[in-house]
């Protein structure tokens, strides 16, 4: 089975995507409420940050290693 199937880094981005997407929405929903979590630094809104950073990583592995990509 050597160079068939999915790549284990296509759903490395699925997993990375979702996540990122869920930890970047608390985020923002933490900025618009003002409900933010009684932690050291919450002004600088590590949620949005890594929330953004994983999105992003999440959606280029996506491209990168779909299905059905040519080689």
């Amino acid at each position: 089975m050597h160079g068939s199937g999915i790549s284990i880094w296509f759903f490395n981005g699925v997993l990375m995507t979702i996540y990122g997407a869920l930890i970047f929405g608390y985020g923002l929903f933490e900025v618009v409420t003002g409900v933010v979590a009684k932690v050291q630094l919450a002004y600088l809104h590590a949620p949005i940050w890594w929330g953004a950073l994983m999105l992003t990583i999440g959606i280029f592995y996506l491209v990168k290693f779909r299905p059905g990509r040519k080689a």
